[in-house]
């Protein structure tokens, strides 16, 4: 695809609902915006190594038109697949919410901006459970001020979710989600599952919520 065909596919493109609640959820986990022009337009770029070949193959479905070339294979020290969006206007909100001089951060509306998807993402992303004999998760939250995590926790109060942040060995910080919220993030990610069954292991343990 040349110059003036992107320019042209760009025209028609506009962020439909569940795809803004994606982009939260990658922001919060492992996805990143990139400008090449002071912020004036952002390209959302998701990567993940080969064990995860098959959430990414499903991400950028759900991003399919805002691709120019689909997802690729690097080969690095190891093998990642990813994808890179177009660069748009579009991606702009997030960017100025998500980057504060140059450094990922959780946004102060993220209580506005959290959805049951968004929060499924982040814990497909970052989550885990806590121990294979344990009935309760972590989001791995490492790089967020607490701040920004306590924000996060009001955020989850209004889905019912309850959390604690616990400091690691290195003083980085985790959500921790007992077993009542647990129930409610794998209500959450159940329907991802069902195209993504890989990552049904985070949850084996946790019985939904009915």
């Amino acid at each position: 695809m040349n110059t003036r065909e992107i320019r042209e596919k760009k025209k028609d493109l506009k962020l439909s609902k569940r795809q803004r609640q994606l982009i939260v959820g990658l922001l919060l986990g492992d996805g990143h915006l990139e400008t090449q022009n002071g912020g004036r337009t952002y390209r959302l770029k998701v990567e993940h190594g080969s064990a995860q070949r098959e959430y990414l193959e499903w991400l950028a479905k759900e991003f399919q038109e805002w691709l120019v070339t689909g997802w690729y294979e690097k080969h690095r020290e190891k093998l990642v697949y990813g994808f890179t969006t177009v660069s748009h206007p579009a991606f702009r909100f997030y960017g100025a919410q998500f980057y504060q001089n140059g450094k990922k951060r959780i946004p102060p509306l993220i209580k506005k901006l959290m959805s049951p998807l968004s929060l499924a993402i982040w814990f497909l992303d970052d989550g885990s459970a806590k121990s294979s004999k344990h009935r309760s998760l972590v989001i791995h939250s490492l790089g967020y001020i607490r701040k920004d995590l306590e924000l996060t926790q009001e955020a989850l109060r209004h889905f019912g979710i309850e959390t604690s942040l616990h400091k690691q060995r290195n003083n980085s910080l985790r959500l921790y989600v007992p077993y009542e919220g647990a129930r409610i993030i794998a209500n959450f990610v159940q329907p991802i599952l069902n195209d993504v069954p890989l990552f049904a292991y985070k949850v084996e343990n946790i019985k939904p919520k009915k």
